[in-house]
């Protein structure tokens, strides 16, 4: 296969039973970066299998700088004219294989790409083209874009030109969580984002633990096709749901805790001092 000028990104950390199938999907690269952080599993082991098989990887170790850090770093490395950020259990899918070569082949004045992703849903398999999460930008012109190092989670690529959205083609997203464990990613993520907004000097919203969950939950479920997908689906926009709710029940928490620090009106021993 000709190989296209394009460096694929990695960032992973015991990644084992994934990446395998995300450097497969990758044969058009002619270099794969990828950035271990410290991984204790097989991650490294699979890795060097794919060296030694002649895939053009190169195998890097650097502690954890955060997500936009660690992401940043690995931009950094590469070294080919466009760049296609895609993480460890995410694959391309046949259709944006196919319509890699126009994108990279696009006038001077476009520097980047935005690229649609589905995920797997358990009882469902991964969902279909027409219900797909919103385009992000993943692919980029060498030099014309960098990380915002402030972002603490859903950190993302800011160009510095104009940007097309990818017509076809997605990245499969497969991570097939138990609710038990996605609530527990949710909840993660929630605390991220709401210390990078508190951070930020973000005030306090109360109306948006009203109204950001649902609304979180028609956007998935209706705008992004999710109801195409049954009870997988809805499961799936519940849980988009849950993380709207924590992060802005996380924010008032933080703003109300440094008006009110917390203080036991009951606790006798303070009033005999």
């Amino acid at each position: 296969m000709n190989k296209l000028p394009l460096s694929a990104f990695i960032i992973c950390q015991n990644e084992e039973a994934y990446l395998g199938n995300c450097i497969e999907s990758l044969e058009q690269c002619s270099e794969i970066v990828i950035v271990d952080s410290g991984s204790t599993d097989g991650t490294a082991a699979l890795v060097q299998s794919y060296i030694d098989k002649g895939w053009p990887i190169r195998f890097l170790h650097e502690p954890w700088r955060g997500y936009a850090g660690q992401k940043q770093f690995a931009l950094d490395q590469c070294t080919q004219p466009w760049c296609f950020n895609i993480d460890s259990d995410e694959r391309l899918d046949e259709p944006l294989k196919a319509l890699l070569p126009s994108l990279l082949d696009a006038p001077p004045e476009t520097v980047g790409w935005r690229v649609a992703r589905r995920p797997y849903l358990i009882g469902y398999g991964y969902t279909p083209e027409r219900a797909h999460e919103r385009r992000n930008l993943r692919l980029i012109r060498q030099g014309r874009g960098r990380y915002d190092l402030n972002q603490k989670v859903h950190e993302g690529i800011v160009p510095d030109g104009a940007v097309g959205a990818a017509a076809k083609g997605s990245l499969l997203h497969y991570r097939p969580l138990i609710i038990d464990e996605q609530i527990l990613k949710e909840n993660k993520y929630s605390t991220l984002k709401a210390d990078q907004q508190f951070a930020a000097g973000k005030s306090a919203r109360p109306y948006k633990m009203l109204f950001s969950p649902p609304l979180y939950f028609l956007r998935l479920y209706f705008r992004n096709g999710l109801w195409r997908c049954g009870f997988p689906g809805f499961i799936e926009a519940m849980t988009g749901a849950v993380y709207a709710f924590l992060t802005a029940a996380k924010i008032y928490q933080r703003h109300a805790l440094k008006r009110h620090p917390n203080h036991d009106d009951m606790d006798r021993r303070a009033s005999k001092r």
